[in-house]
């Protein structure tokens, strides 16, 4: 008798499936972004295995598919690309509750229209006025990015001369004279000794600083500033009046601290205490002080300020001052710490990109304020 040979069939190997370099990364950047549905990271993941040469078996295996979901996959991936991932057969995925008419009255009530006796919409103030879920609100907001529950403030200058004031102040910051000085020169009055009424716990692990809600002033103190721009140095000091006897002394201090005949540059905005006789006076006396004024309603453009909000989010807001003193020696502590290690504030905004945004503010705000009007012509850039 003939032996017979038993024949063992070898499992057919899977070529692997081309992909760009550039489609991988897009893969997996799909696989780890938060947003990504749950089908798509999947799909991303057997195109991903199968361009590493893994056969159909394996990767149903590995991730818990059916065999036939890999090959419909692979097949869709090689003929379309990364966007054939995305994509829902006909007739397949979740049915939408509401249709486009709904969704597009509820964004636009949204938009034009106000709760009555109220400013904004909520979800279930929306939600009870069109007849549906608040998550259905909540949903139709996102997908359309609107935050009813937001607000920011804004404020437009209106003064004449405002193209060539900031024309002449972002100069400076951009760029400095060679031969001279910038300092942003303003106040921070009326300055508060704020007393809680009750000592805070301390913080500790799973609980945050807490201060109590009311509080007791006992006096308040006026500091008067100047930012040197280049090497971000702070020159105060505290008085108990905002004057312009007061900032007086404040530019003799000044002329103090920088000694010599180097020009100084002034940065300051069109208050009260730079204005009367006696200060235009001895500007004129001194001619090393050159000023440089920013618009009216643009104290954004001093760089004081910037530091302003260094001095109360570090030093003032959550602190106790049983006193005016003691108010006024946190700040010197905090002036002396800063001084140590100072730190510049980088000014990058050109004068074209800020007249381009300010033109953008002015167009829906015509519609409202027909009188509000913005400058309108571009400015070569400094």
């Amino acid at each position: 008798m003939g032996q017979v040979r038993s024949a063992v069939l070898m499992p057919r190997a899977t070529p692997a499936l081309p992909i760009q370099e550039a489609d991988q990364q897009q893969l997996r950047q799909w696989i780890s972004a938060f947003g990504t549905p749950r089908r798509v990271a999947m799909r991303s993941r057997i195109v991903l295995a199968a361009a590493a040469g893994q056969s159909d078996n394996a990767i149903a295996q590995q991730l818990q598919v059916g065999r036939p979901t890999v090959t419909l996959w692979r097949a869709r991936f090689a003929q379309g690309g990364p966007p054939s991932l995305w994509e829902i057969a006909p007739g397949r995925g979740r049915k939408p509750i509401y249709g486009p008419e709904k969704i597009q009255a509820i964004v636009e009530a949204t938009l034009h229209t106000k709760p009555k006796g109220m400013t904004r919409w909520s979800c279930r103030t929306m939600a009870a006025q069109q007849g549906v879920s608040k998550s259905t609100i909540s949903n139709i907001w996102r997908s359309h990015n609107l935050r009813p529950h937001r607000s920011k403030t804004f404020q437009l200058s209106r003064d004449p001369k405002f193209l060539e004031k900031l024309t002449d102040v972002v100069g400076l910051y951009l760029n400095p004279p060679q031969q001279g000085l910038v300092l942003c020169v303003h106040e921070k009055s009326q300055i508060q000794a704020l007393d809680r009424t009750q000592p805070g716990p301390p913080l500790k692990k799973g609980r945050c600083g807490t201060v109590t809600h009311d509080d007791k002033c006992n006096g308040t103190t006026t500091l008067f500033a100047a930012l040197e721009v280049l090497q971000g140095q702070v020159i105060g000091q505290c008085y108990a009046r905002h004057r312009h006897q007061e900032f007086l002394k404040f530019l003799e201090r000044l002329q103090q601290e920088f000694p010599g005949e180097v020009p100084l540059h002034l940065v300051m905005d069109n208050y009260g205490t730079d204005q009367p006789p006696k200060v235009r006076a001895w500007l004129k006396r001194h001619p090393r002080f050159v000023t440089h004024f920013v618009p009216t309603s643009s104290g954004w453009l001093n760089l004081i300020e910037r530091w302003f909000s260094e001095l109360s989010s570090q030093r003032i807001r959550r602190d106790s001052f049983p006193s005016v003193e003691d108010l006024k020696k946190a700040i010197a502590q905090f002036l002396a710490a800063w001084n140590e290690e100072p730190q510049p504030f980088v000014w990058t905004a050109t004068v074209d990109s800020i007249v381009e945004k300010l033109c953008r503010c002015r167009q829906p705000l015509q519609t409202i304020q027909p009188g509000c009007t913005l400058p309108r012509r571009r400015i070569a850039k400094h």
